[in-house]
């Protein structure tokens, strides 16, 4: 039996879109779809590149230090790729079994999941190349910059908006 009630916008007012739990549903995956293909090709592309470095001949002039910190990256990265990639499958396996709510719910949780993975992925990658290219200790100073510009871009920002916008809404 398919549900014809209408949902309320995520605040949980009546004014929002009025849709039934399976519109919503293939709304927010396809949503959730755009969003994973520009975060799995930037983690694709970033993965090749790791994976490549341990071929080239200055690989062998690494110090321990920075094999290990190559080592975790590349943990990370292929972690990252997984949980990225993840969604797809887990829609995959679960299409045509009536169940789109929750794997939306599931396939954005692993997503969040990744991104937490490439934000880590990314400092670790950061930490590593300018330790090689800068043989100096800038390189932690740098990256520590570089993932506080992350946490701005990607959670300050946006929890600005939010604010910004419920504090007009209430207006």
């Amino acid at each position: 039996m398919t549900s014809t009630a209408r949902l309320p916008d995520s605040q949980g007012r009546g004014g929002g879109r009025d849709e039934t739990p399976e519109e919503r549903a293939d709304r927010r995956w396809t949503d959730l779809l755009q969003e994973l293909r520009v975060a799995q090709t930037g983690v694709q592309i970033l993965f090749g590149f790791l994976i490549a470095v341990v071929f080239q001949p200055r690989f062998g002039g690494l110090s321990d230090t920075d094999r290990t910190i190559y080592v975790v990256t590349v943990m990370l990265g292929s972690a990252t790729a997984a949980a990225l990639i993840g969604p797809v499958s887990y829609h995959r396996l679960l299409t045509g079994r009536r169940l789109k709510p929750q794997t939306v719910a599931w396939a954005s949780r692993m997503t969040v999941l990744g991104l937490i993975l490439l934000f880590c992925t990314m400092c670790s990658t950061l930490l590593l190349v300018l330790r090689v290219a800068l043989h100096n200790s800038v390189a932690l100073w740098l990256v520590g910059a570089m993932a506080l510009w992350f946490v701005i871009c990607w959670l300050v920002f946006p929890a600005w908006a939010l604010a910004r916008s419920s504090s007009v809404r209430g207006k």
